[in-house]
């Protein structure tokens, strides 16, 4: 009977170190991420597993993210591995967004797909509260075999999205930048660029089968649910805006913008370098949009019989 209760106690002891050890996991998986971000709607729908944090779509509800700082100019990357199998109807999106009605926000959303079909990648631009943006490519690899890299970088010269490391689109500021050698077809010609307001970094997986796979004609069968987007990292190098200071606050704006140093270090998302594309990312634009680029609103006639101003020349 004394071996018995000794095993028992063994057992009981195993069974505390095992508890312990996974809530050890989850706490270390949390503090990578809590740092920069911590969920922002359906909290049961964003996980923590092992060394990665996963946002889960089921028939009941979707889940999201935001950092928890903003931001005045930097650069947002997510490495993530994108919802596998049927995703149809599936959206994941990875994303920056200042406040109001006069927002700017910067998109990516991962158009989900049936088993065997490429998933879409769909890149948009709010300024001043007006979206209507929409470009789509399709990606030159499995994005839910593997993690890949997905990044905004942004400053007062231009605003670029990337995957991994390849820059599939660029909207320029006219008006800032300068003496440009490298020309590339997707540059706006329009003096308007989102005006300084800071931004948080957020990441949702939502239900938009009422248009994200063909238009809406595929719907999402939750047979297959739940839908997991799994990340590996987030992280935001920028000029963090003062939690205190309001949206218009003239002495953030001119310390993110005017200045190259800062209590984050050195700016280097604003140095000359980051102004325009090298020749070198100037071919790799080129190359995606060549090959992968299956939509462009500033070519479809159906939506913008006056074409808007910034496609001019296209």
């Amino acid at each position: 009977m004394a071996a018995c209760k000794c095993k028992i106690g063994v057992l009981a002891a195993a069974f505390v170190v095992a508890v312990l050890c996974a809530g050890a996991a989850v706490a270390a998986a949390s503090s990578k991420f809590d740092g920069v971000v911590q969920p922002s709607w359906a909290n049961d729908h964003v996980l923590y597993d092992g060394d990665l944090l996963k946002l889960r779509l089921d028939s009941s509800s979707g889940g999201g993210f935001a950092s928890k700082n903003r931001f005045l100019y930097g650069k947002a990357t997510a490495d993530l591995k994108l919802v596998p199998g049927d995703s149809a109807g599936v959206v994941t999106a990875f994303y920056l967004s200042s406040a109001g009605d006069k927002h700017n926000e910067f998109d990516f959303e991962f158009l989900g797909n049936v088993t065997g079909e490429p998933y879409l990648v769909q890149t948009n631009l709010y300024i001043d509260g007006v979206g209507n943006r929409e470009q789509r490519i399709d990606l030159w690899f499995d994005p839910t075999a593997d993690f890949h890299t997905y990044s905004v970088l942004w400053n007062p010269s231009q605003v670029v999205f990337l995957v991994d490391d390849t820059p599939i689109r660029v909207y320029e500021n006219k008006t800032a930048t300068k003496g440009h050698h490298h020309r590339h077809p997707n540059t706006n010609t329009s003096s308007a660029f989102p005006s300084p307001q800071p931004m948080a970094v957020y990441s949702s997986i939502w239900n938009a089968d009422d248009w994200a796979t063909r238009g809406g004609l595929v719907k999402t069968d939750w047979s297959h649910a739940p839908f997991v987007a799994t990340f590996r990292d987030v992280s935001v190098e920028g000029c963090a805006w003062a939690p205190n200071a309001t949206d218009s606050d003239a002495g953030e704006v001119a310390r993110c913008t005017g200045t190259q140093w800062g209590k984050e270090g050195r700016y280097w998302w604003k140095e000359k370098d980051m102004q325009e594309l090298t020749v070198h990312q100037t071919h790799q634009l080129v190359w995606a949009r060549a090959h992968h680029l299956v939509y462009d609103y500033c070519v479809d006639t159906d939506r913008f019989p006056v074409q808007p101003p910034e496609c001019a020349g296209r």
